[in-house]
């Protein structure tokens, strides 16, 4: 094709222009690469319509829309993708004939203008991915021309519904990926010519309306990911559905067994990651077009029927796993000829399956039935030794009591993800597994496995994934491909030293642990060569020697180094770089000794730092107060010693959740206004919403496979490892120091604390009443320790309590009575001298409290004087010194006492009389009774 023979600028009586159809012209021919497009619409005053749709225009907002604005008659316009931006200019209002406006795809980065709610006829609007802001024009949704509306991918970009109005045109809606919320409005039923609606990824909430049954003509509904709650709507009247997806939400109840029926064009359904229950119903496996069912994470239940005509079914894709179906799997699954995906997984279903009935599947390429309580019996018949096998491409058989290797899969050439983890095959891993050229996921953990058969040398392996832990592997250790990035041999046998040029084979490792063998001998110094490595376990082994500066060094990209429970000696290297990204250190149970290093600070991402039972001789390590991640802090165990808590408290600790500091030299009083920083100690995450939340890291960023933080806190007077650490649990333990003084008001405010120990110090005080705040406490111990006075009854109403420990204190009076107290052993409460009452034999006496040992609760105010024990005797010897006084000094008083007592007792007692007598020449009165 040749030149364009005129300038389209001379177009004035164009119509219509189209450019987007010469797209296969050339650019030099259309001289249009980069077009003005003030120049380009000049004079073009009669068009109608202007499709420039992918034209790298690169206009500001003020040019484009003033550009577009004089041309007044414009109906369509039609600008998708031209590298356009922002914002809208109000010129645009002139254009009050759009129908049609497409600004899809560019970068405009602003609110959507009021005005386009002024087009009376506008039947299409399409922003969709153009960064938008600000909230939406709710009077947009109520223009009763609009038929097509699509906003999605503007995650800025905020709003809700109105009230629909009636009979509107709207057949597509489209707002996925947008920050909406509130709920569907009941007038959505208003919409009748809706088909296409689609709100997902979004922050839409409430039940979905019944009135939704109304909507005739939907055919494709996609609710996904957002947090709708109650039961499904009815969709028995919308014959036309092909498409629902109403996923990752919070939908709840059962699904009536006629919902489905009628559905006849339906192709997809989609409802996992929801709270569904009650049996599946059986009419959805009876529509004929359905390929794809996808009813994972509920918690549908009972058994699933046979299919009758299963062969005529259309279904590829069958994913009920993680629900609570149980009884046998119907064997009419294994005749839907159509079946490529088959997720059973994390059911209750029982019983044998023949792996070679399901080979029968030749379109299958996935199958899961991993973690029920089904056996698998992997033998062939001579038949089916012969016979061809589908194409598998992932198979996991995990927990399903395997004793061998399937024979079968020698023949799966395309496999490339393989999981028999959780069985029982023991012996030797075949070497037909590591000729399998596409495998790239190996899971064979948890087995009984003892060798790998050889010869291992110039295999040509694919794995990026190699999973071995908890067998009973031993010998050296084998290595294999450099690309495999994730690389896990612990809880095994192996024993030998590293080979010296092991970081040769990890040039692509990210996850790489050995824990828990019996590895030995010095860390090579090549492991820092795996540069890749965001995880390192080298943990419970018997590596000795020191630790290698370079493995500090590479914290930039380390985010878990943990060389727990070897025999390592010597400093920690004080080479954590600036950048350094640690999360997690842990060189507990080493005999590591010297100071913390002060590079450390560096590691400012620090979540769990663990240096319990070395040798470590410092000061506290206040210069970690700026590592406001800190989660978890262990020194147990080690020669630190001095005060606690640090001079500046401001951003310390905000997160610290668990923290161990038992059996060292610290002194001193714990200063209350360090604590006050602890933030996460006093108000706890609602524990509903934290089950799943625990410490972990994430290997390799939007991949879900996580290492899993351990640690071992002392808790009832136990100590127990917590292989998840929610963030939900907090514990203290600061026992086994030299503290003193009383117990810091301040901690009594740790109402979210779980374990709090504060045994074997010298704490002395009462304890104080204040401690019925801790209402979540479950362990309490201030065993060993100088606490005087009553046990607080406040102690009593600590419901969550099931370990105390209160011996070898100075407590005194009666154990208050409750059903919680009355509980612990007795225990619990020995080596108190004063202390009775149940469950001690001593029974409380009137003269319990003149025991030596007990002292009454006074003012935290040191040595103050309790007034209330001693007002009476004072008010005794003050009274008899205003009547005793006068008596012995003032004669005239003695004389008008000694008359008015006499005279009280004579009206008392009439039998009594006055006589007056002389006694050395005095006269005095005497009291005499009558006969």
């Amino acid at each position: 094709m040749g030149q364009i023979p005129i300038e389209i600028s001379q177009l004035t009586r164009l119509v219509i222009l189209d450019i987007s159809t010469l797209s296969y012209l050339s650019a030099s021919q259309l001289k249009l690469e980069n077009p003005n497009l003030p120049m380009f619409v000049q004079n073009l005053t009669r068009i109608t319509a202007l499709y420039l749709d992918g034209l790298n225009i690169s206009a500001q907002g003020n040019e484009w829309c003033s550009a577009v604005s004089s041309m007044t008659n414009l109906q369509i316009l039609s600008l998708s993708s031209c590298n356009l931006s922002g914002p809208f200019n109000s010129s645009l209002e002139r254009l009050k004939d759009l129908s049609v406006i497409r600004l899809d795809q560019n970068n405009l980065s602003a609110p959507v203008p009021e005005f386009f709610a002024n087009f009376s006829n506008l039947t299409i609007l399409r922003l969709s991915s153009c960064s938008l802001t600000g909230i939406f024009p709710e009077n947009i949704f109520q223009v009763q021309s609009l038929s097509v509306l699509d906003i999605s991918n503007n995650q800025d970009l905020h709003g809700s519904f109105p009230d629909f109005p009636r009979n509107g045109s709207l057949h597509t809606l489209v707002l996925t990926q947008t920050n909406f919320s509130g709920g569907l409005p009941d007038s959505i039923s208003n919409l009748r010519q809706l088909s296409r609606l689609e709100l997902s990824n979004d922050q839409f909430n409430g039940s979905l309306p019944n009135s939704m049954s109304n909507l005739t003509e939907l055919a494709y509904l996609d609710l996904s990911s957002n947090n709708f709650t109650g039961q499904i709507p009815w969709f028995a009247m919308s014959k036309t559905l092909t498409h629902i997806d109403l996923s990752h939400n919070k939908l709840t109840g059962t699904i009536p067994s006629g919902n489905f029926e009628g559905l006849l064009n339906l192709i997809y359904i989609d409802l996992r990651y929801n709270s569904l229950n009650g049996s599946i119903p059986s009419s959805l496996f009876a529509l004929p077009l359905l390929r794809k069912i996808k009813l994972s994470y509920n918690q549908f239940d009972g058994q699933l029927n046979e299919f009758s005509n299963a062969s005529y079914f259309a279904v590829d894709y069958l994913d009920l796993s993680s629900n609570n179906l149980e009884g046998p799997i119907p064997m009419s699954i294994l005749e839907l000829r159509s079946l490529s995906i088959l997720l059973l997984s994390s059911n209750k279903f029982n019983g044998t399956i023949d792996l070679q009935k399901i080979w029968n599947l030749q379109n299958l390429t996935t199958l899961d039935l991993s973690y029920n309580n089904l056996s698998i019996n992997a033998s062939l018949t001579d038949e089916h030794r012969l016979s061809s096998f589908p194409n598998m491409g992932t198979l996991k058989l995990a927990s399903c009591k395997l004793d061998v290797f399937p024979d079968s899969l020698k023949n799966q050439s395309k496999l490339n993800s393989l999981d028999l983890s959780n069985n029982k095959i023991r012996g030797t891993i075949p070497t037909w597994v590591w000729k399998l050229d596409l495998l790239v996921h190996l899971n064979l953990s948890h087995n009984l496995l003892m060798d790998l058969e050889g010869p291992l040398q110039n295999l040509n392996l694919n794995l990026i994934v190699l999973d071995l832990h908890s067998n009973q592997l031993q010998g050296p250790i084998p290595m294999f491909s450099p690309q495999t990035t994730y690389l896990d041999y612990s809880t095994n046998n192996f024993s030998s030293v590293l080979p010296h040029d092991i970081g040769n084979y990890l040039t692509f490792t990210v996850f790489f642990s050995i824990s828990s063998n019996n590895f030995h001998g010095r860390i090579p110094e090549s492991i820092c060569n795996a540069t890749s490595l965001e995880v390192l376990d080298l943990s419970y082994n018997n590596f000795s020697g020191t630790i290698p500066q370079c493995l500090t060094t590479m914290s930039e990209t380390l985010g878990v180094l943990n060389l727990r429970k070897n025999g390592l000696i010597g400093n920690i290297p004080n080479t954590f770089p600036a950048a350094c990204s640690l999360q997690t250190l842990d060189l507990h149970g080493n005999r590591l000794d010297g100071p913390v290093p002060a590079s450390l600070a560096n590691c400012t991402e620090l979540e769990v730092l663990d240096l319990g039972e070395n040798q470590i001789m410092d000061t506290f390590p206040c210069l970690l107060k700026k590592i406001s991640t800190l989660r978890v802090l262990v020194l147990r165990t080690n020669k630190f010693q001095g005060p606690i808590g640090c001079p500046m408290v401001n951003g310390t600790w905000q997160m610290l959740q668990i923290v161990d500091i038992a059996f060292n030299n610290f002194t001193g009083e714990i200063p209350g206004k360090w604590l006050t920083t602890w933030e996460a100690m006093l108000l706890g995450e609602d524990e509903t919403q934290s089950e799943l939340n625990h410490l972990q890291f994430e290997v390799l960023k939007y991949t879900r496979v996580y290492y899993q933080d351990t640690v071992i806190v002392t808790s009832k007077g136990l100590q127990m490892k917590l292989v998840k650490i929610l963030t939900v649990f907090t514990s203290i333990d600061f026992s086994s120091n030299q503290f003193e003084g009383p117990i810091p008001e301040e901690l009594m405010n740790f109402k979210a604390l779980y374990v709090l120990n504060l045994s074997s110090n010298s704490f002395s005080s009462h304890i104080q009443s204040s401690l019925g705040n801790l209402k979540q406490l479950e362990s309490l111990d201030l065993s060993r320790n100088n606490f005087r006075g009553e046990i607080p009854e406040e102690l009593a109403s600590l419901n969550f309590l099931s370990f105390l420990d209160l011996s070898f204190n100075h407590l005194g009076g009666k154990i208050p009575t409750s059903t919680q107290l009355q509980s612990f052993s007795a225990d619990s409460f020995s080596g108190n001298k004063g202390l009775c009452g149940l469950p001690l034999t001593e029974n409380c006496t009137s003269d319990w409290s003149s025991s030596p040992a007990y002292e009454k609760p006074h003012s935290d105010s040191g040595s103050s004087i309790d007034w209330k024990f001693i007002s009476a005797e004072m008010g005794f010897a003050i009274g008899l010194g205003f009547v005793i006084g006068p008596l012995l000094f003032w004669k005239r008083w003695r004389i008008w006492y000694c008359k008015y007592v006499d005279n009280i007792l004579c009206r008392i007692f009439p039998q009594l009389y006055l006589e007056y007598e002389s006694y050395r020449g005095q006269r005095y009165r005497v009291l005499r009774w009558r006969n």
